[in-house]
């Protein structure tokens, strides 16, 4: 299957989900689909590389427990007396370079409770800024090893 197949097949399910399965919108939703992956390809070609499987899975393992372990600190400061908290922003280097796969784990990365990626720096695009509630943890060690994972799970290496 080619990426234009599958993101119009990602598409149509789409449409699926939002406009449901009324057998007599499906020629409009086929229309559509089409449309969108023909557009999508257009304007974001496909990167080349294959996700894999193996490696997909280690870096959701991963995640989950990242997430966990700093959801749970986060709800241990919060019910705290004293909300133990050393917020702060820290710069950190990330190896992709600009482009769909650093936004991708840009957005991933936000998702872990505690952090959040606030920007890159203008000059040096390697750079990007991070927003912590407690910059006593090592914050950029994380996002790198989280970083790492994921270059082995979308083959960027």
């Amino acid at each position: 299957m080619n990426a234009t197949s599958a993101r119009a097949l990602a598409f149509l399910l789409l449409w699926l989900a939002v406009a449901g399965r009324n057998p007599s919108d499906l020629p409009v939703g086929v229309v559509v689909a089409a449309a969108a992956a023909w557009a999508s390809v257009r304007l974001a070609p496909p990167a080349g590389g294959r996700p894999k499987l193996r490696a997909a899975l280690v870096f959701l393992r991963d995640f989950l427990r990242l997430s966990l372990h700093s959801g749970l600190d986060v709800a241990r400061r919060a019910f705290r007396a004293n909300l133990d908290l050393g917020p702060g922003v820290i710069e950190a280097r990330l190896a992709l370079p600009p482009g769909f796969a650093r936004n991708a784990f840009c957005m991933i990365a936000s998702l872990l409770p505690g952090t959040l990626l606030t920007g890159s720096d203008p000059v040096d695009p390697r750079k990007v800024f991070v927003h912590g509630l407690d910059l006593s943890q090592p914050i950029a060690a994380d996002l790198a090893d989280e970083e790492s994972l994921f270059m082995r799970m979308i083959d960027h290496e």
